[in-house]
């Protein structure tokens, strides 16, 4: 087929990855930080071309015949009537629009009806919450907004050469608060509430096409958010979910249609195959972990983890409900995290440290069942995040997930998935290639855990978890 590349531009830096299109072997690699200040949400998204120029020097991409682009999430770059920048661009872990995006679930009839509409209910990094943002707080820049893209849409305009048609795909849309997975369509209605007048949005591609060819001939494709070409890069397909262990903590899964969820816990995106990643975050995970461990003087977290395998499954009674800065779900906003059944024989530092991880686990799991109930099918859990090599947390997951637990070596899994992308358009634009099936790459190297016979003590954990749950906030998931 030739030699491909995929490329990843982060919050942070720019991350490319050069393979061979019919296996996916990476050839070469090449990294650049972005010349911003660290944490920035207002950022000059020419930042992001200089960072691409860099990881790129050295004939990076040399033979290369096709690019594939893979960018942060949720990110707003508002253009005036010439294409110009309108501001700098508004990066996604911007969380300034939290009150406009509450105006916007009240002012559209509540969370069901924004589920209903777009399969997700506004939060303040979506560019639909940013947009009423911009409305409220900087009016006159507002009134000049005459196109909106997302940064993956505008480094492929770049790389084109900034033609008259500007596009996107499926997976970026599904997470702006205005485009419906569900339906596949724009809501311009939810624009012109947010921003105040209509704006042109660009055409959205479906997962194998090419947004165009540069001059010198070299095919770009699609695109996508960095969610979508990490969960393409690790290979998921149906049956596979993926655990996010960060501060906060997600569960995402593969799944055949788009899920509207009235209490506004699911958030239904698009993938980057033509199939959906339904997502349920939740506010708490790793930072349950980190807390524990400054409780109890524990220099990191590898040494909770060996402190809390001196512990036996439950805890010795005790339960720790790691709702620390309130929760997504279950919907509870203003509560606090409990730690319940302490008696003189559990307070003993190894329960607590173990109680953390059962905790962290047992949160996710319920976010896992949000999903299942949904008729969503998890056979194998990814474990995403630093905290996923952790002992603790390999011993522990299977069981408490009740599926095989996989944790995939570190790996560029954004720019892999953009690079297969990019062999996907390459291949078909060729005639080798279905537009409907990805080129078979190997999937992600990965230590894979059976839950073995501990699917009882998992369940009896969860069902200790669950009688505290109940008990502290009744009903919270009815």
């Amino acid at each position: 087929m030739g030699i491909v590349a995929g490329l990843d531009s982060s919050t942070d830096f720019t991350r490319i990855v050069v393979c061979d299109g019919d296996t996916g072997a990476v050839l070469r690699q090449g990294y650049a930080p972005h010349p911003v200040e660290p944490k920035a949400v207002d950022v000059d998204p020419q930042a992001w071309l200089l960072s691409l120029g860099d990881a790129a020097t050295g004939g990076l991409l040399e033979g290369v015949q096709a690019i594939g682009v893979s960018a942060q999430q949720n990110g707003l770059v508002p253009l005036d009537r010439t294409g110009g920048l309108v501001r700098p661009a508004m990066v996604g872990n911007d969380r300034r629009a939290q009150i406009a995006a509450a105006d916007l679930v009240e002012a559209f009839g509540g969370r069901q009806a924004w589920a209903e509409a777009v399969g997700c209910v506004p939060q303040a990094g979506q560019p639909v919450a940013k947009l009423r943002w911009l409305a409220r707080t900087e009016p006159e820049a507002a009134a000049r907004v005459a196109a909106l893209v997302q940064p993956h849409d505008w480094l492929v305009w770049q790389l084109l050469g900034r033609p008259v048609r500007r596009t996107t795909d499926r997976g970026a849309a599904s997470g702006t608060g205005y485009w419906s997975a569900a339906t596949g369509s724009y809501r311009p209605d939810l624009v012109e509430m947010a921003l105040g007048h209509q704006a042109a949005l660009p055409e959205v591609l479906g997962p194998s096409d090419a947004a165009g060819t540069t001059p010198e001939g070299l095919l770009i494709s699609a695109g996508t958010g960095e969610t979508m070409a990490a969960a393409l890069g690790l290979g998921l397909g149906p049956g596979d979910a993926v655990v996010s262990l960060g501060a906060s903590g997600s569960v995402m899964a593969v799944h055949h249609e788009a899920l509207a969820d009235p209490r506004g816990m699911i958030t239904s995106f698009a993938d980057a195959t033509g199939m959906h990643l339904p997502v349920v975050h939740t506010s708490n995970a790793v930072r349950a972990l980190r807390g524990t461990a400054d409780l109890l003087g524990c220099e990191d977290l590898a040494e909770l983890s060996a402190l809390a395998m001196k512990s036996t499954p439950g805890s010795s009674g005790l339960v720790l409900l790691p709702y620390l800065e309130g929760e997504r779900t279950p919907q509870l906003p203003h509560t606090a995290g409990t730690l319940s059944g302490l008696r003189r024989e559990s307070m003993k530092p190894e329960h607590l440290a173990r109680a953390s991880f059962e905790g962290m686990l047992c949160s996710l799991a319920d976010a896992m069942d949000v999903l299942r109930g949904r008729g969503v099918e998890v056979r194998r859990v990814f474990l995403l995040g630093q905290a996923a090599e952790l002992p603790a947390v390999q011993a522990m997951a299977p069981a408490i997930f009740g599926a095989q637990a996989v944790v995939p070596q570190p790996a560029d899994y954004a720019a892999l998935g953009a690079a297969r992308q990019a062999a996907w358009a390459l291949g078909v634009a060729q005639g080798t290639l279905s537009p409907h099936t990805p080129p078979a790459w190997q999937g992600a190297v990965a230590q894979v855990l059976e839950p073995g016979g501990e699917l009882a003590v998992g369940q009896a954990v969860r069902q200790q978890y669950t009688a505290t749950r109940e008990q502290i906030h009744p009903g919270a998931f009815a």
